[in-house]
């Protein structure tokens, strides 16, 4: 589903999670039509300039399954920086990140995605403190993968958990804010 509420397309939206949402709430950073995983949603409208307009980056870590097997110098090209086209037909260089290749992912839920026992899948791990659009995709893109499936697992130590998909948690706010390190 996409992270809205309300859209002039013809989407699955978050209003359709079986919660009843209080006034005024909306998701902070997006996860697309095609990704899955943690989505914060909020009432508070200061989260986020505090999460994504403050001066110390907030860590925001995805496990990606891609095509093929992932080379050692591969995870080495990630965490460098990659780059790729942009906004505006632009070259953009991403900021060094962590990466790592994973035996296995940490959430429970099912994929929605086929995936084909005779092809060869990669598991990784990428933890970023920027989010340019579609950018994971496109990291994994420029070096010679095509990602799978995306999901969110955590933003900084707020973490996905067992939480199965379309699942809501309710956050005291002093968690919420000592977990996000604001």
């Amino acid at each position: 589903m996409v992270s809205q509420f309300i859209s002039s397309h013809k989407v699955r939206l978050l209003g359709e999670i079986d919660f009843d949402f209080p006034e005024g709430i909306h998701a902070i950073g997006r996860l697309d039509n095609h990704s899955e995983g943690l989505l914060i949603l909020t009432t508070n409208k200061k989260i986020t300039r505090l999460l994504f307009g403050s001066k110390i980056p907030h860590q925001r870590t995805y496990q990606v399954l891609v095509m093929n097997k992932v080379s050692a110098a591969t995870i080495e090209h990630i965490k460098n920086g990659v780059s790729f086209l942009a906004a505006g037909n632009k070259m953009y260089t991403t900021m060094p990140c962590q990466a790592a290749i994973i035996d296995e992912p940490i959430f429970a839920f099912e994929s929605p995605y086929t995936i084909n026992k005779y092809l060869n899948y990669t598991w990784l791990e990428i933890t970023l403190i920027e989010g340019k659009y579609h950018q994971i995709r496109k990291m994994v893109a420029t070096v010679g993968h095509k990602c799978v499936r995306l999901v969110r697992v955590s933003i900084e130590d707020l973490m996905l958990d067992n939480l199965v998909a379309g699942g809501v948690r309710e956050i005291e706010e002093s968690t919420f804010f000592e977990a996000l390190k604001l």
